[in-house]
C-alpha cells in the first residue's frame, strides 16, 4: 500500500489500524500477565507446587517495592557489620555476618524467582550471580578459624564494605532513573535495580562504571589472594601445592579433604569477576551503536520534516553574502 502511494484517507485508515493493532497487543500482554504461571524448577524445589503468581497489578508493584527495600536495608546492615569486623575481632560477629550473607542471597534468589514468574525481566546472569554468591557465602561461613583465614579476613571485610557502598549508590540512582523511564513508558513496570549496568542506565548514570569496574577488579584480586593462599605452609582448607610436593604423603593426605575449598573459592570469585565484567562491558558498544543509530535516524526525520535542510540554509547565507559583496562593489564603482 505504501509503495502505491495511497490517498490521504487510506493513509489515515492505515495509521488507525496500526494503532489499533498496537493497542490490542498491549491488551493481550496485560491479560497474559494476569494469568497464573507455573513455578520454575528452583521454586518447585523450595516451595513445591504453591502458586506464587500475583494477579493484582498493584500487589505486583508492592511486592517489587518490598524487594527493593529489602536489598537496601540488608546492604546497610552488611555495611555496619563489615565495619565492625574490621575493628573488632570476635568470632561470633564474623559468623553472624557470614550467616547474614547466606540468608540474604538465599532470600534474594527466592524473591527474584517469584518476580520472574510475575513478569520481571531480570537477566539470567544476575540471577546466576546471586546463586554463586550464596555458595561462596556458605563456604566462608564454615571456614575454620585459622591463621590462613585471618590473612584473608581483613581483605574480605574491606571488599564487603565497598560492595555495600556501591550497592547503595546503584539503588539510589537506578531507582530514580527507572521511575522516570517508567513514567515515560520506556521501561517495564516490573524492572528492578541490579548489581550491573544496563543500557537504560546510560542517562546520567555512566559515572557508576568506574565504581562497578573497581568492584570487579576487587573480585579478581580476591581470587588471586585465595589462590596464593593455596601455597601457604599452614593451609588447612586448600590443596597446598608446596605441601603436596615437599611434605610426607601421609600428612598431605590428611590435608586433602580440607584443601579443596579455598581453590574453589578462588574459582568462584574469578567466575564472578569474569561474568560481571563481560556482561557489563557488552553494554557499552551496544549502547554506542544505538546512540549513533538514533542520531542518524533523527537527522533523517529532520530532513524529511523540514525541507529547508542545513545545507540549503548554508547556501542561502552564502548567496546573501555574495549579493551583499556585489552590491558593495557596485557602490564603490559608482563612487569612483
Amino acid at each position: 500500500l505504501r509503495r502505491s502511494k495511497p490517498s490521504p484517507e487510506t493513509e489515515k485508515e492505515i495509521e488507525r489500524l496500526e494503532k489499533d493493532i498496537l493497542r490490542r497487543k498491549a491488551q493481550l500482554y496485560d491479560m497474559e500477565q494476569v494469568l497464573p504461571k507455573k513455578n520454575g524448577m528452583y521454586l518447585k524445589i523450595i516451595l513445591g507446587d504453591v502458586n506464587v503468581s500475583i494477579l493484582n497489578k498493584n500487589d505486583k508493584f508492592r511486592y517489587k517495592d518490598e524487594y527493593e527495600k529489602f536489598k537496601l536495608v540488608l546492604s546497610g546492615i552488611g555495611f555496619v557489620l563489615s565495619v565492625c569486623n574490621l575493628f573488632i575481632s570476635v568470632r561470633v560477629l564474623e559468623l553472624s555476618f557470614m550467616f547474614l550473607l547466606v540468608w540474604y542471597y538465599c532470600t534474594l534468589t527466592i524473591r527474584e524467582s517469584i518476580l520472574k514468574v510475575n513478569g520481571s525481566r531480570i537477566k539470567g546472569w544476575w540471577r546466576l550471580h546471586h546463586f554463586i554468591s550464596t555458595v561462596v557465602s556458605g563456604v566462608l561461613l564454615i571456614w575454620p578459624n585459622t591463621a590462613v583465614w585471618y590473612e584473608f579476613r581483613g581483605q574480605l571485610m574491606w571488599f564487603n564494605v565497598y560492595v555495600s557502598f556501591v550497592q547503595y549508590l546503584q539503588f539510589r540512582y537506578q531507582r530514580g532513573v527507572l521511575y522516570r523511564l517508567k513514567a515515560l513508558g520506556e521501561r517495564h513496570n516490573m524492572d528492578i535495580t541490579i548489581e550491573g549496568f544496563h543500557s537504560w542506565m546510560w542517562r546520567g548514570l555512566s559515572f557508576l562504571l568506574p565504581f562497578l569496574y573497581t568492584v570487579y577488579m576487587f573480585q579478581l584480586y580476591n581470587a588471586y589472594t585465595l589462590y596464593q593462599l593455596s601455597y601457604h605452609p599452614d593451609a588447612t582448607w586448600q590443596v597446598s601445592v608446596s605441601t603436596t610436593l615437599t611434605r610426607s604423603t601421609s600428612r598431605a593426605t590428611t590435608q586433602t579433604p580440607h584443601g579443596r575449598l579455598v581453590p574453589f573459592l578462588a574459582l568462584m570469585f574469578f567466575v564472578l569477576f569474569l561474568g560481571n565484567i563481560v556482561t557489563t562491558s557488552m553494554v557499552i558498544p551496544q549502547k554506542l551503536h544505538e546512540r549513533m543509530k538514533l542520531t542518524y535516524q533523527l537527522g533523517l526525520d529532520r530532513i524529511r520534516k523540514y525541507p529547508t535542510s542545513p545545507v540549503n540554509t548554508h547556501n542561502t547565507v552564502v548567496s546573501e553574502e555574495t549579493n551583499t559583496a556585489s552590491s558593495d562593489s557596485n557602490k564603490l564603482n559608482k563612487s569612483e
